[in-house]
């Protein structure tokens, strides 16, 4: 398969997924998930000749996801306080203002978690099999599941303040 047609097939399928994941990083802020998300594109394209397929190509969009992130977090221009009222407004048939205040304080106690945290939850909100998120966070399966547990009862506990 060509670059091009290649490149395409992996835009089409990650890119939905790659930017909820940098929604995540930034409290829902869309625009500079955007921005985020098409730095993760324009890496892919760039390094896709070298990709050596020791890991699932969607392991390797995810890693360059979380660090394009994790960068961008680091950036003086980004270090900002991002409002929560900047989500987008949900506009489906079953909207209530309850479920965009839940959305909302979900982001808000995801963001209080540790870097390492954050990015475990986001991937598996994501719906990751959890052997991909343990390649991409480098830990084994077992420690996985443990941290996952831990990251779900303390986000728990912070949504019920």
């Amino acid at each position: 398969m060509e670059k091009q047609a290649k490149f395409n097939e992996l835009f089409n399928t990650h890119y939905p997924k790659v930017l909820r994941l940098c929604k995540g990083y930034f409290n829902g802020d869309v625009d500079f998930a955007a921005d985020a998300s098409q730095e993760v594109f324009i890496k892919v394209w760039e390094n896709l000749d070298s990709f050596r397929n020791e890991s699932s190509i969607s392991t390797w969009i995810f890693r360059i996801a979380v660090n394009t992130c994790l960068v961008y977090l680091r950036k003086k221009s980004t270090k900002k306080e991002i409002r929560s009222e900047q989500f987008p407004n949900l506009i489906t048939e079953n909207y209530s203002p309850e479920i965009e205040e839940k959305l909302s304080k979900m982001y808000a106690c995801i963001q209080k978690l540790d870097e390492m945290g954050k990015m475990i939850i986001l991937m598996v909100l994501e719906g990751m099999e959890y052997n991909e998120i343990a390649q991409v966070v480098g830990l084994t399966e077992e420690t996985l599941r443990v941290r996952i547990h831990r990251i779900k009862k303390s986000l728990t506990q912070c949504v019920q303040k």
